[in-house]
């Protein structure tokens, strides 16, 4: 917790006045990622997990394939620096580098992929399904998860469940961040990610599905809204996207087969 936070003295202006108190506010680090000795990116993120977050993010680049190809992974927490080595040395070439955009990620996120790289995706075939009741009280579990965000309201979360508990929770300034922190533990934990769900506090937009559908996650859902392209692409590739789940209301915007109404 301590380091993920910072107690400031500020001027608080209310009704009664001002006075001189302590806040406590989220600390933010720039990240840079080098894979076989090559400056790939850097992320501003949350001072937490960095393995599992460099690992998450090039797995959702496609930058690595399968957990073996990594050889070596060095975590410089003062420099805020990960490098990591692949089996073959490979050397990135220029042209997925000038790929890179920034996407609309809170925290800056950035992206080696556009939409047109869905059209190669298979589609989730996952059959599960969840109640209405399930979504609900994994929610409500969720949103009491993050000491961070109730301390600070300044990062978003992310969580791998089942029907019935949260497998895999991580928090960080940015949405893109939270989601990459939780497919880097799963990946380097061994943890499987089909059949399963994914809960996130952010909007999801195509680069969040998109992540979400390499990982092969038939479900996904949201305190949030989602964007028309995310909609979109969750309906091509065999997702249910569920948004703005609030008390006991829920959206669903695709694959709502998945989304049992008995309370079973």
């Amino acid at each position: 917790m301590d380091n993920e936070t910072e107690k400031l003295s500020i001027l608080k202006f209310t009704e009664r006045g001002s006075s001189n108190v302590e806040d406590i506010v989220v600390k933010e680090l720039p990240l840079t990622i080098i894979l076989n000795n090559k400056e790939l990116v850097t992320l501003l993120c949350s001072p937490a997990n960095l393995r599992y977050l460099a690992v998450g993010f090039l797995f959702s680049e496609s930058l690595l394939k399968n957990k073996d190809d990594i050889k070596k992974i060095i975590v410089d927490d003062r420099r805020g620096v990960v490098r990591v080595g692949t089996e073959g040395d490979e050397e990135l070439a220029d042209a997925t580098l000038f790929k890179r955009f920034i996407t609309s990620g809170c925290g800056r996120g950035a992206s080696f992929y556009s939409a047109a790289d869905a059209l190669g995706q298979g589609k989730v075939e996952s059959k599960i399904e969840i109640s209405t009741l399930e979504v609900i009280a994994l929610v409500n579990n969720f949103q009491h998860r993050s000491q961070v965000y109730r301390l600070t309201g300044g990062v978003h979360s992310a969580a791998l469940c089942d029907n019935k508990d949260i497998l895999v929770f991580s928090e960080d300034i940015g949405r893109h961040n939270a989601l990459d922190k939780i497919f880097g533990e799963c990946i380097m934990n061994d943890i499987g990610t089909d059949d399963h769900i994914i809960l996130t506090s952010g909007r999801v937009s195509s680069e969040i599905l998109l992540k979400v559908v390499k990982r092969n996650v038939p479900i996904i859902v949201s305190k949030s809204a989602p964007t028309n392209l995310g909609v979109r692409l969750a309906d091509d590739l065999g997702v249910t996207l569920v948004g703005f789940v609030r008390g006991k209301r829920m959206n669903v915007y695709t694959h709502d087969w998945r989304i049992a109404t008995n309370g079973r």
